[in-house]
């Protein structure tokens, strides 16, 4: 790659009345999509410079056309190609891998941007926004719960207060009142006291990681522009200025989450210490002490509540205000509280023991209980905001927020259950000297056998209409390489790759079924716990054998699946740690994941999107007002989508002088369906009409991209027919050697792309307006 420099083509140390020659010059700004590429590959040249931008997004050019603007002339029949590389916004180095923990806050953010297309109904929106938010809250509270588990009950209260787990494991010793012989760490209050650093410094962990990856990748301001008239028009949320920088709804929520989490470890620490001194009746001081510690927590927890309900994001402007306040002494002040709270809890009280279980093991009760309303709550209003502007191509009828919100909840569940269960199994093995984890989360393991069988139900359903599907699309492979010799094997290869890129439109009824068995079964382990209290094979003692062994082989496979599960998750992220190709696999995960804002967790993996389209978005004004030339904005798979989120951004009348090229682009098959309110036929139609035109490829053998489906005649204008796949069914003159199936890659080596560039640069006007006169700064004047 050759070194990087800037130089003038950043479009800001001219215009177009210092360079008229310069306004004929045509330009292909290429974005790459999933998992990335290298700027050599896509500009197809090994000789490449990077022109603006750093390490970790830029534009790079071939090295012949570094200085393009100087030398129009030699461009005349034949466009600038630049390439925009974002790939090391999501899968850059090792510690990225980390983001795998984050898996549930992810999700949940995903839940946030899935609300229907709604007509009016501004209170039911910002409604769903609520609830979102509230879930997120509370898989915050379960990790940290989960945190407090393993180090305060396991470990501390349970493993440390019983003589052979102590003795098992020597470094508890001086925790242990048998091994240490009563030391000062041994009693209760005072172990939980201790460990409670580790609860404490995860979620501190969060918080700074939080607000390290908003720095680095959220903080890039978009364009300061006025509104003009006909932005009004606009059907996405997309284009407002403010959409690509939530840096106070992020702060603000980060402050409450950290909070919540503070809290969450004082009240498993002091509530602990309180229920004794009312049980015990110890010193009135002590008692009055627990009691203003339940309502001070009790307090904190309505600040926490009424910081997360109180706004959502501004998007209309751009709001580069800050809560100074409230963000810096919302978390001061539980980490203040907590510090008391320890104090509290680590007071003498010399008949203090530890037996059974941590009081308050039901607290994972609770928080079940609330999430599984909060998703049927948000399924209702999904399902009213759907009825106000129904749409047969919407992901599950508008319930797909509530459909993920329930996964994220169930992930959490899972996490939160395996780490409990390993750790337990570590500590004490199989010598049941320890009571082991909460019983809901056995409750919960059990009912993932249960659960699997249903989605091993599923798959053997899919494959079934797969089968079917490549049945009929064997005579289409027919009637679309007609007079080929024909070859069943390649025939039945081709129609194979067609059938398996349709299982992508089944995935709405696979989620929903799953996300559904999954609140079912969630309410069945829910209720089994608070029923009976005790773990299924104990509650099945005395009922038909049948009963009682497959309650027994549901405990014992569950607590092996969910640790088999915990296991290769942390293998995962350990290989992908170290392993460039693996971390390149997660990177894709986050490529689709992390596109949409921290709306409604602020410790979910960063937005790559909040940095990617104000680059997209300055590197095409520049361009536009420095020469007044032609623009072709031209972005494979996801890069479609962060193509079409800059276009959004422009102002009307530069949004007017560029063209649209998309290829595999999964803007209307997936954004469309899930996203409806930011990606529907409206929103994409008014894309349509607001650039200058819009081509887009697909081909049938591709599981990502597809059609845009625009309505009436707005669609044949954008959709090309799908291009054949493979180019040739067998031996040609052309291609002598047999030709591959691409699928969703290797767009541009199809003829139809160079065609379909050349057809957008036609129709782009050379004579364009020239721009208004620019400031000191090289803004147009007013902005």
């Amino acid at each position: 790659m050759g070194r990087a420099r800037e130089n003038a083509s950043t479009g800001e140390l001219g215009s177009p009345a210092q360079r008229p020659e310069a306004a004929e010059t045509a330009l292909e700004l290429l974005v790459h999509g999933v998992g990335g590429t290298t700027p050599e590959e896509m500009l197809n040249d090994p000789r490449t410079v990077r022109i603006t931008g750093d390490t970790t997004a830029a534009v790079y050019r071939r090295v012949d056309d570094a200085d393009a603007e100087r030398r129009p002339d030699d461009y005349r029949g034949r466009p600038v190609h630049e390439a925009y590389v974002w790939c090391n916004l999501t899968s850059g180095n090792g510690a990225r891998a980390l983001w795998l923990l984050l898996l549930p806050f992810m999700v949940v953010n995903l839940a946030h941007w899935m609300r229907p297309t709604a007509r009016g109904r501004k209170r039911t929106v910002r409604l769903y926004g609520l609830l979102v938010r509230l879930a997120g809250l509370t898989l915050t509270v379960l990790l940290v719960a989960a945190a407090c588990e393993v180090a305060l009950d396991l470990t501390a209260w349970q493993c440390a207060g019983t003589r052979a787990c102590a003795q098992e494991h020597s470094w508890l010793g001086f925790l242990s009142p048998d091994v240490s012989g009563g030391g000062w760490w041994s009693q209760p209050g005072r172990r939980l006291a201790l460990a409670c650093l580790v609860p404490a410094a995860l979620t501190g962990l969060l918080w700074y990681l939080s607000h390290r990856t908003w720095s680095a990748y959220e903080s890039q301001q978009p364009m300061s522009r006025e509104a003009e008239p006909d932005e009004e028009a606009s059907r996405t949320g997309l284009g407002r200025p403010g959409f690509w920088y939530g840096r106070r709804l992020v702060a603000r929520l980060r402050a409450a989450h950290t909070a919540a989490g503070f809290l969450t470890v004082a009240a498993a620490v002091g509530t602990s210490a309180a229920r004794h001194d009312r049980a015990s009746g110890g010193p009135v001081v002590l008692d009055t002490l627990g009691w203003l510690l339940d309502a001070t927590l009790a307090v904190g927890a309505g600040v926490v509540l009424w910081v997360v309900c109180r706004r959502g994001r501004s998007e209309n402007r751009l709001d580069q205000e800050l809560d100074q306040t409230l963000v810096r002494w919302l978390p001061v002040g539980s980490i203040v509280l907590l510090t008391l709270t320890l104090v509290y809890a680590g007071w003498s009280r010399p008949g203090w023991h530890s037996a059974g279980r941590l009081p308050g093991d039901m607290t994972f009760g609770g928080i079940a209980l609330v999430q599984g309303l909060l998703v049927i709550v948000l399924g209702v209003v999904a399902h009213l905001l759907y009825r106000t502007r129904p749409d047969a191509r919407t992901a599950m009828r508008g319930l797909a927020g509530p459909a993920v919100a329930m996964l994220a909840c169930a992930l959490g569940g899972v996490m939160s259950g395996g780490v409990s269960q390993r750790v337990a199994d570590w500590l004490d093995g199989t010598r049941d000297s320890i009571p082991g984890p909460p019983v809901l989360l056995t409750w919960q393991a059990s009912v993932i056998p249960p659960l699997l069988v249903v989605v091993l139900g599923l798959i053997g359903w899919l494959a079934r209409r797969t089968w079917q599907l490549r049945s009929r699309e064997m005579g289409s492979v027919g009637l679309d390489y007609k007079g080929e010799p024909k070859d069943a094997a390649r025939t039945r290869r081709i129609a194979s790759t067609r059938a398996m890129a349709a299982l992508t439109d089944r995935a709405p009824l696979m989620i929903g079924i799953i996300s559904s068995v999954t609140l079912l079964l969630g309410a069945g382990a829910l209720a089994g716990a608070l029923a009976t209290e005790d773990p299924p094979g104990e509650a099945a003692q005395g009922a038909y054998a049948f009963v009682q062994g497959a309650a027994e082989t549901a405990q014992a496979l569950g607590s092996w699946l969910i640790g088999l599960g915990f296991i290769l998750f942390v293998t995962w992220g350990r290989r992908a740690y170290k392993d460039p190709a693996a971390r390149r696999t997660i990177g894709i995960l986050w490529d689709v994941g992390t596109f949409w804002p921290r709306a409604a967790h602020p410790f979910a993996p960063p937005c790559y999107a909040e940095r990617a389209v104000p680059d997209l978005t300055w590197r095409m004004a520049t361009w536009i007002r420095a020469t007044g030339g032609r623009l072709v904005l031209s972005g494979h798979s996801q890069g479609s989508v962060l193509a079409a989120a800059a276009a959004w951004q422009l102002r009307p009348s530069v949004r007017k002088r560029v063209a649209l090229l998309t290829y595999g682009s999964p803007l209307e098959r997936l954004y469309g369906r899930w996203f409806p309110a930011h990606f529907g036929p409206a929103a994409l139609t008014s894309l349509h009409r607001e650039v200058a035109c819009w081509r887009n490829l697909h081909r049938l053998t591709d599981p990502i991209g597809g059609p845009v489906r625009l309505p009436g005649d707005c669609g044949p204008q954008v959709d090309r027919e799908p291009l054949k796949d493979p180019l040739a069914y067998g031996r040609t003159e052309r291609h002598p050697l047999p030709a591959p199936i691409l699928g969703h890659s290797d767009y541009q080596a199809d003829p139809a792309f160079a065609e379909e560039r050349e057809r957008l640069l036609a129709r782009l006007r050379p004579d364009v307006p020239a721009p208004r006169a620019q400031d000191d700064d090289g803004l147009p004047q007013g902005s």
